[in-house]
């Protein structure tokens, strides 16, 4: 992967400088700015780092399909992006295996992939995996449970925890209840044990 980088006295102009010059927009790509301190008679600069995400994403499917193939996995890509994220949906030809009980190996490859990335070029993306429609079924379960569970809160008045979930499964509430009239929304509990509580509101 292509790392752009150069260094100035104000990475807002520096950023825009790297844009420009390689002819990018600011949704096609993900940027670091590292603050360098200067000397007794210098002021401090900053250096900016910038790579495409069209990059990461081809990098991303090399790897994953080396690595899939290991497991004896034949795997076809379908993805985009959009709003500075990655979104790459997984064909195989042992689905079940891909996904794992409850999701947990694709969570795993989705951990997997992020610290790879990281470790390339020093920033975490957002990442999302998925196997053919699997996540889009189970986010529309959380959706339909998340609304089940405020009409009931809103009836009876009892605050209701939901079962522990990640980051990811936690926003999908949040999102889903934003505009849900009486009720609101609030993480509790530590890592791996968060999870979400609904509360009723006057």
């Amino acid at each position: 992967m292509k790392i752009y980088s150069q260094s100035g006295k104000d990475s807002e102009s520096v950023l825009e400088n790297i844009l420009k010059e390689n002819e990018l927009k600011k949704e096609e790509i993900i940027f670091k700015t590292q603050e360098k301190k200067g000397g007794l008679f210098k002021g401090t600069s900053y250096e900016v780092s910038v790579v495409k995400l069209e990059d990461i994403l081809e990098y991303l499917k090399e790897y994953l399909e080396s690595l899939l193939s290991k497991m004896g996995l034949e795997v076809t890509f379908e993805s985009k992006i959009r709003e500075n994220q990655i979104y790459l949906k997984m064909y195989s030809n042992n689905n079940a295996i891909l996904i794992g009980k409850n999701g947990q190996t694709l969570t795993a490859l989705q951990l997997i992939t992020r610290q790879v990335i990281n470790k390339e070029i020093g920033m975490l993306p957002y990442i999302i995996l998925d196997v053919e429609n699997y996540k889009d079924k189970k986010n529309e379960q959380i959706e339909r449970l998340a609304k089940r569970t405020a009409k009931e809160v809103v009836k009876t008045g009892i605050d209701v925890s939901l079962e522990n979930m990640n980051s990811y499964e936690r926003r999908i509430v949040h999102n889903a209840l934003t505009n849900f009239k009486g009720i609101t929304t609030k993480s509790e509990g530590e890592e791996p044990n968060r999870h979400v509580v609904i509360k009723k509101v006057n």
